[in-house]
């Protein structure tokens, strides 16, 4: 079990403006100006918005593969490892990140089945 980091960028490639800036230890991306997720690539690691219930459950079943980032407006991050989730999943938590931040009609554009893999 583990994720390429080419394969995040193929989900991100996927989705409609999505905007990446780079920090010296990361990468940050937004749509539309709201941020949904980071990438660093020295722990491997990913960072996506949720919500809070769905962070909580990630955390409480998969400790190992999932940690709290921070809380925030009503949203709860959540820290991702890639060598302890599966391409599928990420992909998952990926697009529902980016939907949470990006307005309806983008989303209603780009449906998760544009994303998910064949």
């Amino acid at each position: 079990m583990s994720v390429r980091v080419s394969e995040f960028e193929r989900v991100l490639g996927a989705l409609a403006e999505v905007q990446r800036a780079e920090a010296r230890d990361y990468s940050a991306f937004s749509v539309r100006g709201k941020r949904f997720g980071y990438f660093w690539p020295r722990t491997r690691t990913v960072g996506l918005k949720q919500t809070i219930s769905e962070q909580l459950a990630l955390v409480s079943e998969r400790p190992d593969a999932f940690e709290v980032q921070f809380t925030a407006g009503g949203f709860g991050w959540v820290v991702a490892y890639l060598d302890e989730i599966e391409a599928d999943e990420l992909a998952e938590l990926v697009y529902e990140a980016w939907r949470l931040s990006a307005p309806e009609e983008l989303v209603a554009e780009v449906p998760f089945t544009r994303i998910a893999r064949a």
